[in-house]
């Protein structure tokens, strides 16, 4: 063997001298020089690495990363010997056959503490409703909606000086703003391939004789947005495109460009070290049209999802293939089915075991049936309090799965933007106001009690646009400041008020008598219950002007500790002491103020005789 070559392997092999141990769910990064050219090595390459330790044997995908770069990220998800040797088709040089070995040591309790991702991956809990850390550690989802989290409209800053919430701001302000909130979770889009600034409003586009028209010629011809979704790398895929007559608007999707990930990889890292599960979707499903239209369908997609998913799987995240919010104006769920099932196929299922959903419309089971490729379910976009329901139809599938509300009642979300100068979005109220927060209450506890045990992401007018024009009538600085995020919090402190047993919830909106009115698109009126199988804890939640009521199913003639919440505050105050009578009814007390309340039921044993 010629020296050189035996050095160069030798650095693939062995850590260098004083560097940082690896930890256990430690995300560790192979690199690679190819020793050919390719025209195109986006498509023309596959690089992977067969990599075995304790209780794992499995291959792991990598990513072209631009000129003869080829990357592979693993992880160790024990503590012991790993060991790995590469791949590639074509086979290549420097590429294939390349081996190496790492030592994972776990971490300390202090550095447990620190940052709780490092007890592993999100996994379902036991009985499937609730998800936990690797380790059992439960995991409560309070999510925000970051769509545009990649792109420069969350700024940069590689120093870490604190910048006030404002114009100035930057991602990592953010980022620290929501940890002190509580959150532990961001949505992500990795990819807007056709949003680019255009001059155009938003919802408008120029058709091929130069007229305006409304998004559905959009669609059809792939032009841009009035938005521009680029960071400091440039855009996902490189120009001109294919789409004719909009060469310069729509990209080719068969030419990926590497510098824009990788300012979205620092980005992934950061939160990661800060304690946030990103959810990165692939792409919004407005470009899907002219991708099936135009470029080979569904090999092409299918290449990106894996490029994607290859290049974060080794980060603690959630992963998704499509984000399909408005099914009407995208290819349908099997067209992109044929894509995921092409990855599935080919590469098979994330190897370290990230949890796969998609924002859906109005549920995951609704549009990929079960079972599915979803190992995490969601519903979205049908915001109202008659849709928190498609929750409890997920809790109660023979196999099921963890359930959240993805994408629900956007605070602010009031005469929203609209299609062809439509009236916008009725059932809403102005962003920061009482009224608003009063509405994202009600999908935070009703969509929990519904069955979304997984936890709940929050939205907001301002934030899932990232919006920063001058024209915006809300700037994402202002919108992170309302009430309404400020109160997540509160729904973990409601829920783990009862430990772990809120993992055992079991969604019955029928269990509060009334429970709700004829006003099936409002967010007040209606009430939603949960309760222990074992009848022993009950969580109800009343949106305001819902009735006083009784509680049905409870034990036969017990006393139960009464405890009203506040989910403006996140504090508890004695109801009482009620009784439960012989078939099991619990008459409830009035709520203590004119608005939206919470209640805690606990068994404290049976009624004294005679009493």
């Amino acid at each position: 063997m010629k020296p050189r070559r035996l050095f160069t392997l030798l650095c693939l092999t062995l850590a260098p001298l004083g560097a940082a141990p690896v930890h256990v769910w430690e995300k560790q990064e192979l690199t690679f020089t190819a020793s050919r050219t390719y025209s195109n090595p986006y498509t023309d390459v596959v690089v992977w690495v067969d990599l075995a330790g304790p209780g794992f044997e499995k291959r792991v995908y990598g990513f072209w990363d631009g000129g003869q770069t080829f990357r592979v990220r693993v992880l160790a998800t024990a503590a012991g010997t790993w060991s790995w040797r590469s791949g590639a088709n074509p086979p290549d040089p420097g590429l294939s056959n390349k081996a190496g070995s790492f030592t994972a040591i776990p971490w300390t309790a202090e550095q447990l503490r620190e940052n709780p991702l490092r007890r592993g991956y999100l996994r379902p809990t036991p009985n499937h409703h609730a998800l936990s850390l690797a380790d059992g550690t439960p995991f409560f989802v309070l999510g925000d909606t970051w769509y545009a989290a990649g792109t420069n409209r969350f700024k940069w800053y590689d120093d870490d000086t604190p910048r006030p919430i404002g114009p100035t701001a930057g991602f990592k302000d953010y980022v620290r703003y929501r940890q002190a909130q509580g959150f532990n979770w961001v949505n992500i889009i990795a990819a807007f391939p056709n949003w680019m600034t255009d001059g155009q409003p938003w919802n408008v586009r120029r058709n091929d004789a130069g007229h305006t028209t409304v998004r559905s010629a959009w669609l059809e011809f792939g032009t841009g947005s009035a938005k521009n979704m680029d960071n400091e790398g440039g855009r996902p895929f490189l120009f001109p495109g294919k789409v004719p007559g909009y060469e310069n608007m729509f990209p080719d999707v068969d030419r990926i460009n590497p510098a824009y990930f990788h300012y979205i990889d620092r980005k992934i890292d950061y939160l990661n070290a800060h304690g946030f599960v990103p959810f990165i979707e692939v792409a919004r499903r407005d470009s899907s049209m002219c991708w099936m239209k135009y470029y080979k369908w569904p090999d092409s997609y299918a290449r990106f999802i894996e490029y994607v998913w290859s290049r974060y799987q080794a980060n603690n995240t959630v992963l998704s293939p499509i984000h399909l919010d408005i099914i009407s104006e995208s290819v349908s769920p099997n067209d992109f089915l044929k894509a995921i099932g092409m990855v599935m196929s080919k590469y098979g299922p994330p190897p370290f075991g990230n949890l796969l959903s998609a924002n859906a419309n109005p549920s995951t089971l609704e549009n990929w049936g079960d079972p599915s490729w979803v190992t995490l379910q969601q519903t979205g976009n049908m915001r109202e309090h008659n849709n928190y329901w498609y929750l409890t139809e997920i809790f109660h599938m023979p196999d099921p799965k963890p359930g959240l509300d993805g994408e629900p009642y956007y605070s602010g979300y009031k005469d929203a933007r609209s299609l062809g100068g439509g009236k916008g979005y009725q059932y809403g109220a102005p962003g920061g106001s009482d009224l608003d927060a009063q509405f994202v209450r009600s999908a935070m506890y009703g969509n929990f009690l519904s069955g979304g045990l997984a936890g709940h992401v929050y939205g907001a007018e301002g934030i899932w646009g990232a919006d920063i024009e001058p024209t915006a009538p809300t700037k994402m600085w202002d919108a992170f400041q309302w009430q309404s995020a400020a109160q997540m919090q509160y729904l973990r402190t409601f829920a783990f008020s009862i430990g772990r047993r809120y993992q055992d919830l079991v969604p019955d909106a029928n269990l509060v008598s009334p429970h709700e009115n004829a006003n099936l698109r409002a967010y007040e009126g209606w009430a939603y219950c949960a309760r222990t199988p074992d009848k022993e804890i009950f969580l109800v939640y009343f949106e305001k002007d819902a009735p006083q009521a009784q509680i049905r199913g409870a034990r036969l003639n017990s006393l139960y500790k009464a405890d009203w919440f506040d989910p403006r505050t996140g504090s508890y105050s004695s109801a009482g002491i009620l009784r439960s009578s012989v078939i099991g009814i619990v008459q409830l007390p009035a709520v203590p103020a004119d608005s939206d309340w919470a209640l805690r039921l606990t068994w404290l044993g049976p009624a004294p005789a005679g009493r």
